[in-house]
């Protein structure tokens, strides 16, 4: 398991001596090897990842970068690709490491180039991500001068995948842990910004998610929230009787003037829609590296503007508030 002390003191710095106190047991629960039958594996892999020196770590571009090509030679570029493809299927990205392209599921680069020109300045900021994936937003985050970068998210493959690329990367105010939010003590109230990106939808009660979020806010911090709507009135809210394009987990998708009376309710002010488009197959695609279906087989036939429940399809709104 990774030296987590540095964490721990930011997060005693910052006045969340609680949280700090008891993440090293959260930390050892998640990391039981009885608990996935593929943590051994992946941690084997991991060991047997030699980071090589490289004074290339770009992380303000569209891709986070580590390393170039030529600094590898050829066998042990394809040495680590092959690594690299054991922590396969990888959906947030992309990644270039010493010239090996990580062709993610998801172009998570396009989200961001709709946001950053939207939110506070990231400078000297102390920063959660709720689930995260595998921290490519984290790594933008800090390339956008963020103090420190602390991302959740409960499925370990996607920790382990950070893990790859902090190895690679080297020492960096940067963490993934392999917990929810339920998981943080309640009121911490510390962080300048908090990010919830594509989680809302699968929460069974959004309200509580977003008050959860207001919770982990100190006064006057700002929270971004992108999640899936429907177009519509205040009030209109979208609750799939089954599956929404094939996802199990989706709850509720609000209009955008549903999810602001949301945001308000739960005393969010300075409510702001920056963003709302629509997915695309060049947006959350199949690829080498995540080579399951994706998002064109998950719409209707002939016409994608609709899911192949018959649903609207999908349609994602960036929400931008601040805790009073």
């Amino acid at each position: 398991m990774l030296d987590y002390q540095t964490l721990y003191n930011g997060l005693q710095s910052a006045q969340a001596d609680a949280w700090a106190a008891q993440l090293p047991q959260q930390l050892q629960a998640a990391f039981n090897p009885s608990g996935h039958g593929n943590l051994q594996h992946w941690q084997a892999v991991l060991a047997q990842i030699q980071p090589s020196p490289t004074l290339h770590r770009q992380l303000n571009q569209d891709a986070v970068s580590i390393g170039r090509a030529d600094e590898l030679n050829p066998a042990l570029q394809a040495q680590l690709a092959q690594q690299l493809k054991a922590f396969c299927p990888w959906r947030k990205g992309p990644f270039y490491l010493y010239g090996i392209h990580i062709d993610t599921e998801w172009r998570s680069d396009w989200k961001w180039q709709r946001l950053q020109d939207h939110i506070a300045p990231l400078d000297y900021r102390l920063v959660l991500d709720v689930g995260c994936g595998n921290g490519y937003h984290c790594w933008r985050m800090l390339g956008a001068g963020a103090k420190m970068v602390v991302g959740i998210d409960p499925t370990l493959l996607s920790v382990m995948q950070f893990q790859v690329v902090k190895k690679l990367y080297g020492e960096a105010p940067v963490y993934v842990l392999p917990l929810a939010l339920e998981d943080l003590p309640q009121g911490i109230n510390v962080f300048d910004t908090v990010f919830s990106m594509g989680v809302l939808y699968h929460r069974r009660s959004p309200i509580d998610h977003l008050l959860a979020l207001k919770d982990c806010l100190h006064p006057g911090g700002e929270l971004v929230l992108e999640t899936l709507v429907i177009e519509g009135r205040a009030g209109e809210v979208l609750m799939p009787e089954d599956r929404y394009a094939q996802m199990r987990n989706v709850w509720f998708l609000p209009s955008c003037d549903t999810l602001a009376l949301w945001l308000k309710r739960c005393g969010f002010i300075n409510i702001r829609l920056v963003n709302v488009c629509t997915t695309t197959i060049e947006e959350q695609r199949s690829t080498e590296w995540m080579s399951f279906q994706s998002l064109k087989d998950f719409l209707m036939p002939g016409n994608p503007q609709l899911t192949v429940e018959g649903l609207p399809a999908p349609q994602r709104a960036i929400f931008i508030a601040n805790n009073p």
